[in-house]
């Protein structure tokens, strides 16, 4: 029982690594090189929706060639430069002995944004429905290692924790509302002390 106790502790502390909030990434798009066993390529992903990118994969393997356009979410862990992400997508390309081929991605990967840098590491793993082909089922791994075209819009000094721009908005805010409040005093104000 007690190696039971043990062996869910790395479980407990994943599943709450996984409820922290998400945070969008640190960047919208990014272009780089994908590495695998038996391939390798081009990616490039688009940031679409503040936690949802479109990512474009181009695959050149020994006998094939191969386009794949997958849709990614993708979750914030211990902050915005390192994220977990979940696709869903298909290719389509040609085969030297076969001809044209197609199917269905699967993807599950890992980021980090590397600090003061434009680079993105990335490790994933990215499952396959094949169609036309002998290999009716592949499971890749791949590395790819992407460069920040275009950065995220900068965020105060750690993420306003200690006021700066929420600040700036609250001292507007008033001296808005005393313009708006200040009015001439009335007959009856002195009267009944308004």
């Amino acid at each position: 029982m007690s190696s039971l106790r043990l062996h869910l502790w790395p479980l407990l502390a994943l599943v709450l690594l996984c409820s922290l909030p998400a945070a969008a990434q640190k960047y919208r798009t990014a272009l780089g090189v994908r590495l695998g066993s038996d391939n390798y390529g081009v990616t490039v992903q688009q940031r679409i929706f503040e936690k949802t990118t479109l990512e474009g994969i181009a695959i050149i393997r020994s006998r094939e060639v191969t386009g794949t356009v997958l849709a990614e979410r993708h979750f914030g862990l211990l902050g915005p430069s390192l994220n977990y992400y979940f696709g869903l997508g298909g290719h389509v390309g040609g085969h030297k002995d076969y001809g044209t081929v197609g199917g269905f991605d699967g993807l599950v990967g890992l980021e980090w944004k590397l600090p003061i840098t434009r680079l993105v590491v990335a490790a994933d793993f990215k499952p396959s429905v094949e169609f036309n082909n002998d290999d009716w089922f592949r499971f890749p791994t791949a590395v790819s290692l992407r460069y920040v075209l275009i950065k995220e819009k900068e965020k105060p000094f750690m993420g306003g924790l200690f006021g700066g721009d929420k600040d700036k908005e609250r001292s507007k805010k008033k001296s808005k509302t005393k313009t708006d409040n200040s009015r001439k005093p009335r007959l009856l104000d002195s009267i009944f002390g308004s």
